[in-house]
This record gives C-alpha cells, structure tokens and sequence, in this order.
C-alpha cells in the first residue's frame, strides 16, 4: 500500500491536526494560535457533519412546524369589531371605514386605511346592534320580563296567593334568619355560592323551588325572609314589587342563543356574535336567577331596570335596609371592575343575614367577600 492511499484514508481530524502539527513546528510563538485553529475547525466540522447525518430528522420535524403554524388557528388572530392596534377595546367602529374610504386606499387588492390598520373588520354589520348591546349590558335590560305583568308580583299578590294578610302585624325590625351569628364563613354554605361568568353553577347543585305567586318561583328557604322585607317596606310606606326571580336552563339558553342569531343575521361570524352576545344576556349557567338566589326589584311608581332606581324611595330603602333580611345589592356602583357587571340597584341576591351585614358594613361585593373572608 503506497503513501497515496494511505492520504485519501485519514480522517478530517487527522488532517488539521496534521496541518497544525506542520504549522507550529515552523511558527512556534503561534503555538495557541494553530490550537484554536485545530479546535474550531473540528467543532463546526462536527456540527455540520451532525446535521448532515440527521438531514432527513430535521426536514420532517420543519414540515410539521409550518403546518402547524399555517393551519392553527393561533396563527390567524380573531379581533373583535371594531378593535385596532391604536385604539382601545370598545372602540367604535371608525366612520373611516366606509366604502368610500376603503375604495380610495386600495393597493394590490389589500385595503389600508389612513388612519391605523385594523384586523377582521367585519363589512356590512348592522352597528345599531352594537349600540344596543352597549346600552342593555346586563341580561334584564335585555330581556324586558320585568315589563310583563304576569312575571311581577306584589306584596298583595303573594300574600293573596298564600292567604297571608297579618302584614301589618309584622315587626319590620325583626328578621327571620335563624343563622348561628358565627363570623366564620364556609364556602360549602349553600346561601354563599358564588355563581359568575368565572365560577358557573356546579353540576351537581340542589335546587329547592317554591312558589312566590303565581308561576314566578325562586329557591323556597328565602320566600320567608322576603316576604319579611317586603311587609317591613311597606311599613315604612314603600312598594316593592319581584320580578325576574328563577329561570330555568331552557330559558337562558333560549335568550343567549336568539341573541347571538340576531348578531349572526346582521352579518357578524359566529365567535362575534357570541362575544357581543355575551354582554347583553348572561351565559347559560353563570347567571344567579338560575338558582333561584337573586331577585329584580322594582316599585309601583318606577318599573324600569336602570340606574334611576337607585334614586326612588324604594331603591334607597333597599340600600338602607335589605341586609336586615339577609340581602345585598349585588352589583354595587364602584364595584365593577370587579363583578364586571354595570351598577344595578334593583338586583338582590340572599345571603343570609350574617353574610349580607358584613358584606354592608364593609362595603364590598361578593368577590370580594368570597376572596377574603370565605373559607
């Protein structure tokens, strides 16, 4: 076996190191200089060598990232109307995008705006749609039952339904809640449930109906405390009227769904119209008129669910007074960052009266009472 041959079978290593043996015999001050040669040399040779050898590894492993990221809905970003990288959520839309703008600024069929660029702009949306939902966020405004004479009732109209008239009788001072008055407070008691769009009603939850008057029902172990805060009211010359006490399952789903179809008709995509939706009526399952918990209040002179309520002799006796009976107002004013629910002085939900006067002498919603106080 000649020389040649032996040549062509040394390795790439042995060859730098052959090359940098011949070098730094002739240039021994360069010493390191032909080690770090010698090292770099072998690294990259390494790499590259390593890479070549796994070529066919890294190209599948390549071709299932791209379709990953071309077919993932990650990668294709949903906005809601009227929402751009300049503006805040909520923003309006902007006239700017009528058809006349967007014809003047169209470049290579891609339509750009003067003003800031938008994503999934949705043409041909009814916006007074939109307004609506603004003005009618929480699921009462919305649906109008308290409008309906056969879903109110009056103190006269249960007590006529049970055959109960000693109202005047009644200590309007007194309460009927037989709680311990222990200021420990468990979250497996059924009066503190929390039910939110964070927190939806367990699966397992027991329901226990009765009738308030005619077929307006709620959960029966608050009728007595109510009906004692509506006679000590109309003691003090106020005239509470409930509407809006229990919906089933059926009925919420109903009201969401009718909801999101209107948006859908006006041209919004399906993850639109429920987002929108969502403001105006509650989801099914995290609304507290599904267990029977929370009452809409209003009075004979003010039947409208708004803020004015507040104002009338009947809102202020509620703010005054329901925590006697083992009511709050659920939606304060100030609070609703935290309930994300718009200030609604007609909304009651029960307690217990421990509860409700702790949660009134502090001043705080539910939230944060569950998220301090409730163990």
């Amino acid at each position: 076996m000649n020389a040649g041959n032996l040549q062509k079978k040394l390795t790439f290593k042995q060859k730098v190191v052959s090359k940098v043996e011949k070098f730094n015999r002739k240039h021994k001050r360069l010493f390191f200089l032909g080690i770090a040669y010698a090292l770099s040399m072998i690294f990259c040779y390494n790499v590259l060598f390593y890479f070549y050898r796994n070529a066919k590894r890294f190209t599948s492993l390549a071709c299932i990232v791209l379709f990953f990221a071309t077919s993932s809905s990650f990668a294709y970003p949903t906005m809601s109307v009227g929402i751009s990288f300049a503006t805040q959520v909520n923003t309006p839309v902007n006239d700017s995008l009528s058809s006349e703008a967007v014809s003047d600024t169209v470049i290579s069929d891609t339509v750009v705006t003067e003003s800031d660029a938008r994503l999934a702009v949705i043409e041909d949306v009814d916006t007074s749609l939109i307004e609506e939902a603004k003005d009618s966020e929480n699921p009462d405004v919305a649906e109008a039952e308290h409008l309906d004479p056969q879903k109110q009732a009056s103190l006269d109209d249960i007590l006529n339904a049970t055959g109960d008239d000693s109202y005047e009788e009644e200590d309007s001072d007194s309460t009927v809640d037989t709680e311990s008055g222990t200021t420990e407070f468990n979250s497996d008691d059924w009066k503190l449930i929390l039910v939110n769009k964070q927190h939806p009603i367990p699966d397992d939850y027991e329901f226990h109906l009765g009738t308030i008057s005619g077929n307006l029902r709620c959960d029966e172990r608050i009728i007595t405390p109510l009906l004692d805060m509506m006679k000590a009211a109309r003691k003090d010359g106020v005239s509470l009227i409930i509407c809006s006490p229990y919906r089933d399952m059926d009925r919420q789903t109903m009201l969401f769904n009718n909801k999101v179809k209107r948006y859908m008709e006006s041209g919004m995509s399906y993850m639109d119209a429920f987002n929108l939706a969502s403001q105006a009526v509650t989801v099914p399952g995290a609304s507290e008129h599904q267990i029977g918990l929370a009452i809409d209040i209003i009075s004979d002179g003010y039947s409208s669910l708004d803020e004015g309520f507040g104002n009338t002799a009947a809102g202020k006796w509620l703010a005054a007074n329901s925590y006697k009976y083992g009511f709050i107002l659920r939606y304060p004013k100030g609070k609703e960052d935290i309930t994300s629910i718009e200030f609604e002085p007609w909304h009651f939900r029960y307690v217990g009266v421990d509860a409700a006067t702790f949660i009134s002498e502090n001043d705080i919603c539910l939230e944060e009472f569950w998220s301090i106080y409730v163990k």
